[in-house]
């Protein structure tokens, strides 16, 4: 079953988001804390957005996201910021379960179109996201502005 978060879900999403930093290898990089997303996407000002995956009543995966805005069609979109179905889970349909509900909620909210990012030596979710239809978007690069040089353009 896919349901929108609630408050109360806070601590399993924290739980998802360590479990997605390990797979990813980046355990070391995850300071956020329950408060910092009970806040940001509770709050008054939520700014993201999420799905949970529940099997027999438990949560299993989900997905972050929030709005973005395209300015050559003049409509919103919808920028996946993460994607987790734990292992044990994986093969059940749960993945793209959640991409199905983020879906009709962006067709519901005329949105323009659906994006991620997605580690370039991820061959298994690469190839689930393109069995979805899913394409990757060439001739763009991410750039990333964070830490030390953040605060400094800011000054």
């Amino acid at each position: 079953m896919i349901r929108p978060a609630t408050l109360a879900d806070v601590s399993v999403i924290l739980e998802l988001i360590r479990a997605l930093a390990v797979y990813e290898k980046l355990e070391g990089s995850v300071p956020v804390r329950a408060e910092d997303l009970a806040s940001h996407l509770f709050g008054p000002r939520p700014y993201a957005e999420c799905f949970l995956a529940e099997d027999a009543g438990a949560v299993v995966g989900f997905a972050i996201y929030y709005y973005l805005y395209s300015t050559f069609p003049g409509r919103p979109g919808i920028y996946l910021e993460d994607l987790f179905v734990r292992s044990e889970y994986r093969g059940r349909g749960l993945g793209k379960s959640l991409l199905a509900a983020l879906a009709a909620m962006a067709l519901e909210k005329n949105c323009c179109r659906m994006e991620w990012s997605v580690l370039d030596w991820n061959a298994p979710a690469i190839a689930f996201y393109e069995s979805l239809g899913a394409a990757p978007h060439g001739g763009w690069t991410t750039y990333r502005l964070s830490g030390d040089a953040l605060a400094a353009l800011a000054r």
